[in-house]
């Protein structure tokens, strides 16, 4: 008697899970070699997935379907994250958070800074991008971070900011951002709980570093 497959055995690599995803977008007649040869040609997943479609299009056995399936993947993804912290959810852990944080900054080809205001049981009230551009001091106003804090009765907030180069290391200015929107908002007795720094490999605490 043959071998039965115990769901969950193990899952599936790269490879596997994108030609699952391209048989289901095209008539065509499906090779097997497919999905090794975009992953081998784009370099890994996350490129394919974020290449311009006339490179994509290129490639033998893509057409417009699958092209069409291929950038579904990433709008799917972030917004099942997105939905692990909706308006009214309670933060569960500060995986929630990166994951969250993850969907929405990691894929930016800009710097863009952010604040998630809590309530006093840590219940998300709002998410609020602020400002683009590079993070310093004089492209982030802590006045604003205030008056939004305020405007979203919050009590307390956690910031967060990508970094483009997928290098999610603070840099001095960031530190220094950070202190100075930390006693801002204690003027106003709300928290600061954290800032994030995304980037390609996850995310850096400034909180776990001692910065807070």
């Amino acid at each position: 008697m043959g071998r039965t497959a115990h769901a969950g055995s193990r899952e599936p690599d790269d490879a596997e899970l994108l030609a699952l995803l391209l048989r289901a977008g095209g008539r065509a007649p499906f090779g097997a070699g497919l999905a090794h040869r975009l992953l081998q040609r784009f370099g890994s997943l996350r490129e394919l997935l974020h290449a311009d479609s006339v490179s994509i299009l290129a490639e033998d056995g893509i057409g417009h379907a699958r092209l069409a399936v291929l950038r579904a993947v990433p709008l799917l993804a972030r917004r099942y994250f997105e939905q692990s912290l909706p308006v009214g959810a309670c933060i569960r852990s500060p995986a929630d958070t990166e994951a969250f944080l993850l969907s929405k900054l990691r894929h930016l080809p800009h710097e863009r800074f952010c604040c998630l205001y809590l309530d006093n049981r840590h219940r998300v009230l709002r998410f609020d991008e602020l400002f683009r551009g590079t993070i310093d001091g004089t492209s982030v106003y802590p006045r604003e971070v205030v008056k939004e804090a305020l405007a979203a009765n919050a009590a307390a907030v956690i910031l967060a900011h990508n970094h483009p180069s997928g290098v999610a290391e603070p840099s001095q200015a960031d530190e220094r951002i950070t202190r100075r929107l930390k006693s801002a908002l204690e003027l106003v007795d709300i928290r600061l709980l954290d800032h994030l720094i995304i980037g390609d490999a996850g995310t850096t605490s400034l909180a776990s570093r001692g910065l807070l």
